[in-house]
């Protein structure tokens, strides 16, 4: 990195109280070092379908995150002044900016006709909905009024089948200022969530829930950590329940695992996908990685895992991953395959779940659909199922408060 060269890098503060100038907020800490105009954005108050500002140069952009636990900046940097806020006594860690990918899925399709799922000559309910067995729970709830983010490549809000729950959303891709999907991969997420009941089209898992758009990954698949990070928190300053991930990689920031928590203790639940490609021991990604969120892993209409969804001791549950149906941009449909396809079945199974159990909190929540799993491995917990497949059924009707769990927080 040249001298003269500025880089994004996210920087984290320590908590207000606990820092050496008690009376400076993070941005007069920041323009006392950075010689540079410096345009700050509170990430959980971007315009309601809209993104970051226009007409700002990107290096200008600071994006400010306000809350104790993760009193957290990114910023454009050079080499110079990055090693000035690392001696900063304010300063906690100043960590360099990286890429995640969003996890790839299979050929769009334009119709539904697709070999293992019923007709779809009026409504299709897909294999995978099924086989977590949400149908039978639609009788005790369907999710209304839950709010579930997904934070991808954007939501086709225009979709038939998504249009009736899709309430609003932001994007933090510099490039693509709308929540408006520009890939696919998002919306496919969304429709195994809550594609609604209409006469038409498929029905997600939970087919009364809310879903918002959170554009962290751009029409290329790739996201920046430091777009994730503001995105996480915009979902716990805008009343999020359920995070669904369908992204990650290896070799995060530290601020990502700060953020993660912080939502977890504000009372969010966080499912990810575990990642595609690497079936070796200890393979999973991050987020899916972290304590306080769910990774899933991927399985078959057979019930077992795929050869390409990496497994570990955090894997926590699973969910069907090949040949899965849902939504595609345009009023289309698609079939995809992997953990990213996997992990919204579980997405959909929470909010089915918190619909059932609306005071209870996400550790119980949490903890319920663990309890309520169908053990398909060893029994227990295992690196390949986790806990087991997802009961949306058994999550919905279960009425016994599950005991404390030493491997969930």
């Amino acid at each position: 990195m040249a001298s003269n060269e500025r880089k994004s890098f996210i920087v984290t503060f320590k908590p207000k109280d606990q820092r050496q100038d008690t009376k400076k907020d993070k941005v007069e800490i920041l323009r006392s070092v950075v010689k540079a105009d410096l345009h700050p954005i509170d990430t959980a108050n971007l315009p309601p379908g809209g993104g970051l500002p226009a007409g700002v140069p990107p290096e200008s952009l600071v994006l400010d995150i306000n809350t104790y636990e993760a009193p957290i900046v990114t910023v454009f940097l050079t080499s110079k002044e990055a090693a000035a806020l690392r001696s900063n006594p304010n300063v906690e860690t100043v960590e360099e900016d990286g890429e995640f990918r969003a996890l790839g899925f299979g050929p769009r399709l334009s119709e539904l006709q697709v070999e293992g799922h019923p007709s779809p000559l009026i409504e299709t309910i897909p294999a995978g909905v099924a086989q977590i067995k949400a149908p039978a729970a639609w009788d005790s709830t369907r999710g209304k009024g839950v709010k579930v983010a997904v934070l991808d490549s954007g939501i086709d809000f225009i979709h038939p089948d998504l249009a009736a729950n899709y309430k609003g959303g932001v994007s933090f891709v510099k490039e693509e200022p709308t929540p408006m999907d520009g890939n696919g991969h998002g919306t496919h997420c969304a429709g195994t969530i809550a594609a609604a009941m209409n006469g038409a089209g498929i029905v997600g898992v939970a087919p009364a829930a809310y879903l918002y758009a959170v554009k962290v990954v751009s029409s290329s698949l790739r996201g920046e950590w430091s777009w994730l990070i503001s995105g996480i928190n915009w979902c716990i300053a805008n009343g999020i329940k359920v995070l669904n991930m369908s992204l990650g990689n290896a070799n995060p920031p530290k601020a990502l695992e700060r953020m993660c928590h912080t939502a977890w203790n504000r009372g969010l639940l966080l499912v990810a996908a575990a990642g595609n490609g690497d079936s070796t021991p200890d393979s999973i990604l991050f987020p899916a990685k972290y304590s306080t969120v769910i990774a899933v892993s991927a399985i078959d209409s057979a019930n077992v895992i795929t050869t390409g969804s990496s497994r570990g001791s955090e894997i926590e549950l699973c969910a069907p991953g090949v040949n899965v149906l849902s939504t595609s941009p345009g009023g289309s449909y698609a079939t995809g395959g992997g953990t990213s396809a996997a992990c919204p079945h579980v997405s959909g199974a929470a909010a089915l779940a918190w619909g059932s159990h609306r005071y209870q909190t996400n550790g119980v929540i949490r903890r319920l659909l663990a309890w309520t799993a169908d053990n398909l491995g060893v029994p227990g917990r295992d690196p390949l199922y986790g806990y087991g497949r997802v009961d949306a059924e058994q999550a919905a009707f279960e009425f016994t408060v599950p005991p404390p769990n030493p491997g969930i927080p």
